[in-house]
């Protein structure tokens, strides 16, 4: 999933980049506008970069709590297993002794 995710953030950020460079070269503004219209999509792309930063860390928290448990059930099972054969290994070791 993550493999997917940078990429596309990537072209989106070029496209931006791209975008507003042909914009400020063909629009009909003077100079302190265009420097204006500069830092507001500079500011805005930041801001959006941060968002995806932050949505990309919170899944990744998201997944590893997800994996974390996983991985303390998985234990909890073997854990239960491995006494459950212990169990019946004595059981039938004792049957043994008797017979």
């Amino acid at each position: 999933m993550a493999q997917n995710t940078i990429p596309k953030a990537n072209y989106f950020l070029i496209g931006l980049g791209v975008g507003s460079l042909v914009g400020v070269l063909f629009a009909p503004k003077s100079g302190e506008e265009t420097r204006e219209c500069i830092v507001k999509k500079t500011t805005e792309a930041t801001e959006l970069t941060r968002k995806h930063a932050r949505e990309l860390r919170d899944r990744v928290e998201e997944t590893l709590e997800r994996g974390t448990e996983v991985i303390a059930q998985s234990e909890r099972q073997i854990a239960r297993a491995i006494n459950a054969g212990r169990k019946t290994y004595h059981r039938e070791k004792a049957k043994a002794h008797v017979s």
